[in-house]
């Protein structure tokens, strides 16, 4: 396995909307390979969810773990949202916009139906933590990320001061 560099804001190709998977690409063990090393990049980070857009990939599926012993993985490919209800506010942070947390609103409750790393079809219903990373990295897919929730002049203040700290980290 091997870690995979997470784009990170401003860099345009987080503005890439990801392409529905073919569910035949699934059996390559190339691709088995890369969940691997998705969640790997995700664990060290640390983070709780991860989409491939945020590793240069743009097709649709996500990987995410919620569980305290990070122990319960999960891949979601071409995941759809097929219901929602409720409203909830959570502090996000992003791997791809790193030391940044603001409240976002989002759905409280929501339904999801996608593909299992195998291609088998699930469906979930959930709430709190997993319906909000879910919510967060089918954004990613989207080409949308948490700070755009954010007023203009709140993300032009992320988008500095993370200029501010790679500078100072080269």
């Amino acid at each position: 396995m091997a870690l995979l560099p997470i784009l990170e804001f401003p860099d345009p190709r987080l503005r890439t909307k990801a392409a529905p998977v073919d569910p035949a690409w699934l059996a390559d063990p190339a691709t088995q390979r890369l969940f691997d090393d998705m969640f790997e990049t995700m664990y060290a980070a640390p983070g709780i969810g991860l989409a491939a857009s945020q590793v240069d990939v743009h097709k649709r599926f996500m990987v995410m773990d919620v569980s305290e012993e990070k122990n319960r993985p999960l891949v979601f490919v071409n995941p759809v949202i097929t219901a929602r209800s409720g409203e909830q506010v959570y502090q996000e942070g992003c791997l791809s916009v790193p030391g940044i947390f603001a409240d976002v609103t989002r759905s409280d409750e929501i339904a999801v139906s996608a593909l299992d790393r195998h291609g088998v079809p699930f469906e979930l219903e959930v709430d709190g933590l997993l319906a909000v990373c879910i919510q967060h990295e089918m954004d990613h897919l989207e080409g949308k990320l948490f700070v755009d929730y954010l007023s203009p002049l709140k993300r032009e203040l992320v988008r500095k001061k993370l200029a501010k700290s790679r500078r100072s980290a080269a």
